[in-house]
């Protein structure tokens, strides 16, 4: 012990107080009782957004009537036949999309089910169609999310429904070093960017507006005091790294 050196045993000293942490700094749900069920303030659907990318389908008892209402674009594939592929539907700036026959129809703040029942009724009251089935499928569903996590990055989301936990999960879990009480979604609504936090130690953040991420929403994990406050150790350390060395070179040099 006589021979080691101070500013080692400082170094180990700081990294230990800073990596100290309390249960309540890093568990979820933590006023959650033994068995405690919670019920939605209401039940969440996807609404389209301008931007969005949609694919829709139509088929009828009889496939030859529903032609003309489905897209296609033929590709001409090496040493095969002509091949049709479904053309998907942009909602423009307006919160429309242009459908075959029908023509300019508004889908945006609408969700699946009810563009689904729209179509339907174009269809079926116009007399083009009896009794069609409709599919309805958002193809630009993802989420990114940044910050203190495993694997931060951008997730395409194979459904139309994600919470900001199973986000998370996507993401590999917030980090040791992630602030659980105070996540940052952010989310544009008609072109304008709104931010609310939550708490995942805290069970009420399951009944947010939020919890139910919408189409790229962005989820930021912030770092906690022990995070920011290595981060400041680690440009100490360096900085004084760098301090000795250009000693240690000049010494040498006069030295010589």
């Amino acid at each position: 012990m006589k021979n080691l050196n101070p500013f080692v045993l400082i170094l180990v000293l700081s990294s230990l107080l800073t990596s100290c942490g309390s249960k309540k700094d890093i568990v979820y749900l933590q006023n959650v009782g033994g068995y405690e069920t919670m019920s939605d303030l209401e039940d969440y659907e996807l609404r389209f957004k301008e931007g969005d990318i949609l694919g829709i389908y139509v088929s009828t008892l009889v496939p030859e009537a529903s032609i003309p209402y489905n897209l296609v674009a033929a590709s001409s594939q090496a040493g095969s036949s002509s091949a049709a592929q479904g053309v998907d539907y942009i909602i423009d700036s307006e919160g429309n999309i242009d459908f075959p026959v029908l023509g300019t129809v508004n889908v945006a703040g609408l969700t699946i089910s009810e563009v689904k029942n729209l179509l339907k009724t174009k269809l079926v009251d116009g007399g083009h169609l009896k009794d069609p089935t409709i599919n309805v499928r958002l193809k630009n569903f993802r989420v990114t999310v940044l910050g203190e996590v495993k694997n931060p990055g951008t997730f395409d989301v194979p459904g139309d429904r994600v919470s900001v936990l199973e986000a998370i999960g996507m993401a590999g879990d917030l980090s040791i070093k992630g602030r659980r009480d105070n996540v940052m979604i952010i989310r544009d609504i008609e072109g304008s960017k709104t931010y609310t936090r939550i708490d995942l130690t805290n069970k009420t953040f399951m009944k947010s507006r939020v919890f139910y991420l919408s189409q790229n929403d962005i989820v930021y994990v912030e770092p906690n005091k022990s995070a920011v406050s290595q981060s400041v150790l680690d440009n100490r350390i360096t900085i004084g790294i760098s301090i000795l060395s250009l000693l240690i070179t000049t010494t040498v040099v006069i030295l010589n």
